[in-house]
């Protein structure tokens, strides 16, 4: 019986399952270079989507501001008008559209349910410390410039509640501008803060009538998971 002739493995013939020869190693390599969050360990991999993306900020800085800038406003016109104004006196301007005057307000805004000083002041404080709080979850730009306006306002009014005549809490907020005709005959007198508190309410109406959340989305869009721009 002859030699029994001895085949040599041809480059194609089928490795043993299991096993990875040089060129697979190769090609490894070479797609770890080309996708390397592909190829590389988890510990070493991108962190995800989520914290890839850069977090909403609260809008507490822009509240805040927007607060702090009606607040200086306020008091600085507040100021000018009882140094330079007369009590009852009219300064006309742009010819009779706009009248300056010097008024004491015991009431809310707009000289309105005069005589509750006290109660007013109180409502006032709760109102900025529930727009302070309210404030670390306000990812809102509306909603952080409605209220940014109305703390303005609230905080400017208080001033004057506890520091001016006839004393604390019951102190008389200085009133300066006039519309269309002097001593608040057409329109009831009214100053900074006034202004700041009535836009402010009126724009958090629009956004509350809208369905705009604190958080920036609508509530009837909650289900499906839509956030807005607000």
């Amino acid at each position: 019986m002859g030699p029994v002739p001895v085949r040599s493995a041809s480059p194609g013939a089928a490795r043993r399952p299991g096993r990875r020869g040089p060129a697979d190693y190769r090609r490894a390599r070479r797609a770890a270079r080309a996708r390397p969050d592909r190829g590389a360990p988890l510990s070493e991999q991108p962190e995800d989507a989520a914290r890839a993306t850069p977090a909403r900020r609260p809008r507490t800085r822009l509240l805040l501001t927007l607060a702090a800038l009606l607040f200086l406003a306020d008091l600085a016109t507040k100021l000018l008008v009882v140094a330079t104004i007369d009590r009852g006196e009219n300064i006309r301007l742009l010819g009779g559209l706009v009248y300056l005057t010097h008024a004491r307000n015991t009431g809310a805004a707009f000289s309105f349910a005069e005589g509750f000083t006290v109660v007013f002041t109180l409502i006032a404080v709760v109102v900025a410390v529930v727009i302070v709080r309210a404030a670390r979850r306000l990812f809102s730009t509306a909603w952080a410039v409605a209220l940014g306006l109305v703390l303005g306002g609230a905080l400017g009014n208080l001033v004057d509640r506890v520091f001016r005549d006839p004393g604390f809490l019951r102190g008389g907020v200085v009133d300066f501008v006039s519309v269309f005709a002097p001593n608040g005959e057409f329109y009831p007198i009214f100053n900074v803060a006034d202004s700041g508190i009535v836009v402010g309410g009126l724009l958090g109406a629009y956004l509350a009538l809208r369905g705009v959340e604190f958080d920036g989305t609508r509530s009837r869009d909650r289900g499906d998971g839509a956030v807005t721009s607000s």
